[in-house]
């Protein structure tokens, strides 16, 4: 952790929902003139699209079927921890962008699967903003999440982030049903020794629960709407929430538990607004002045 360069940490899975997340925060970065530099968790993937096909059927030949992109060895995690250690002591660091389609192949100038080049942090930045599968990474060998400033959690219940995967890899990368399901199934293990352990980890965690039947969301024919949904939103330490300001401005909310309040589905970028300002404004500020 650093107080002179702070790092935000959004984490989730695949289908979790954390891009829409990021929209919420860049509308906080521009809206209260913070300069923050961004990565995404895509660029420490360790392989490249042509790679990682091989290196899974490699794995599939030696009967592991377990290896995903969720796998810790699937990622650079040590070069994700020394670019988080660099900016919160220094805030320069570097970073790169994996090129998932054509529209991004344009702009980049590589090829759908590939990585660009590593190219350093603009200067001048406040944070650094992460968002990703692993950023809240805590093992033997790894601590990533020793070094993020703000955790944030994005975890749809199970279900529904399977029917969000599933809508969004069918529409915008054009996979069937039954290779969404086989990914699904071959992430299943990472999930849960990868992935899950991070949210013990972060500070707040967002989740949407609907409130209409996702019993079998590998038929389902569409995304529950946010009117269809709650969000339960946890905070690891209580202490200095202001719970009672928040059911009041937030309609509909109470609390479930002494660390937990819930809201109706379609209030969580408000919900983000109230609660993430405050806490994003105050880690500026106090890096401000100790870089001034």
């Amino acid at each position: 952790m650093s107080k002179t360069y702070p790092i935000i940490s959004v984490t989730g899975s695949s289908g979790a929902g954390t891009t829409t997340v990021k929209t919420t925060f860049d509308q906080i970065f521009r809206r209260e003139g913070i300069r923050a530099v961004s990565i995404e968790g895509d660029a420490f993937h360790r392989f490249n699209r042509a790679e990682m096909r091989t290196i899974l059927q490699q794995k599939l030949e030696e009967g592991d079927q377990t290896f995903s992109h969720f796998s810790y060895e699937a990622n650079e995690l040590g070069e994700l921890e020394r670019v988080f250690s660099e900016y919160g002591a220094t805030g320069k660091g570097r970073t790169r962008h994996y090129v998932h389609d054509a529209g991004e192949a344009e702009r980049h100038g590589v090829s759908p699967g590939e990585f660009t080049a590593w190219a350093p942090f603009e200067d001048g930045t406040d944070l650094l903003f992460y968002e990703g599968l692993h950023g809240a990474v805590k093992t033997d060998d790894i601590n990533i999440s020793g070094h993020a400033d703000l955790k944030i959690g994005v975890v749809p219940v199970i279900n529904l982030e399977w029917t969000q995967k599933i809508h969004r890899d069918r529409a915008a990368r054009g996979y069937s049903t039954e290779a969404v399901t086989d990914t699904i199934l071959r992430r299943m293990h990472a999930y849960v020794h990868c992935i899950c352990p991070q949210f013990t980890e972060t500070d707040i965690n967002f989740q949407r629960v609907p409130v209409v039947d996702t019993s079998n969301p590998f038929i389902a024919r569409w995304i529950p709407t946010p009117d269809e949904s709650l969000i339960v939103i946890r905070f690891r330490n209580p202490r200095g929430i202001d719970f009672p300001y928040l059911t009041s401005m937030i309609a509909g909310s109470w609390m479930s538990r002494a660390n937990s309040i819930v809201i109706p589905g379609n209030k969580q970028d408000l919900a983000m607004q109230l609660i993430l300002t405050p806490l994003i404004e105050r880690l500026v500020s106090t890096a401000r002045k100790l870089r001034a």
